[in-house]
């Protein structure tokens, strides 16, 4: 049987790696986002399938027995579209979601539900770090008057789009350490990040945390109402109830 694994996430890849160990058929499925993926180890398809007809398309043609969507938790286009079409072809679907940040002592933390709402959060003159990628920078367009860097994966492939702003580029993970010292060396005096979830990321906030930086925090959008794990040993335990 063919599991269809929908990466983007450490998850997908320790999950990966765990189910080629035992056995498993896997095709992982990467949207396309980076451009250098690092290796699954496992046979890959890269980009988009088309839409939901499309999906389903796929599913069949390719004898696609469940499906783990180990995808960001903020692709949520993706989870909902894939939940509905495996529902309607009597697929098993499984969701790999983390759990949330959770404000600690220390931390000051504010929530807005869309990237257009941190205009009315960060004052003008700030220096704000964008660890949002650059898929939804966009969305930042009314924050004039501040200086945006936004920082992303691969290098840009066209100038920034605002005048007030520059791209940096950088690689995950990053230890709380360097996390600080590009603050203090950027002279940052906010951060917006998106609650992904996760320890790696959480290195960011730490260090924010540490320099008494104030961080806006992007709520996640509306999950698939369907079946959901939190760990890659939920999913591995899912795999094997199958």
């Amino acid at each position: 049987m063919t599991i269809l694994l929908l990466a983007g996430t450490g998850e997908a890849q320790a999950l990966a790696r765990a189910l080629n160990e035992q056995g498993h058929s896997v095709v992982a499925s990467l949207a396309g986002a980076t451009r250098a993926p690092r290796a699954f180890g496992v046979p890959m398809r890269i980009g988009g399938f088309g839409g939901e007809e499309g999906f389903a398309r796929y599913l069949k043609e390719a004898g696609i027995v469940a499906v783990l969507d180990a995808t960001h938790p903020f692709a949520a286009h993706i989870s909902n579209r894939s939940a509905k079409v495996c529902a309607a072809q009597g697929i098993p679907y499984c969701q790999v979601l983390r759990p949330e940040w959770q404000a600690g002592p220390g931390d000051k933390w504010q929530f807005i539900d869309r990237e257009e709402e941190a205009a009315a959060h960060i004052p003008e003159g700030a220096r704000v770090f964008l660890a949002t990628g650059r898929q939804t920078l966009e969305k930042f367009a009314n924050l004039t008057g501040r200086y945006l860097i936004c920082r992303q994966i691969d290098p840009p492939e066209a100038a920034f789009p605002f005048d007030n702003g520059e791209y940096l580029i950088g690689r995950p993970p990053f230890s709380e350490t360097h996390e600080r010292d590009l603050f203090k060396r950027l002279a940052i005096d906010w951060l917006v990040v998106k609650n992904a979830g996760g320890s790696a990321p959480m290195s960011k906030l730490a260090a924010a945390r540490d320099l008494g930086l104030p961080v806006l925090v992007i709520n996640r959008p509306a999950q698939p109402d369907a079946p959901r794990v939190e760990t890659v040993e939920g999913a591995l335990d899912w795999v094997a109830g199958l």
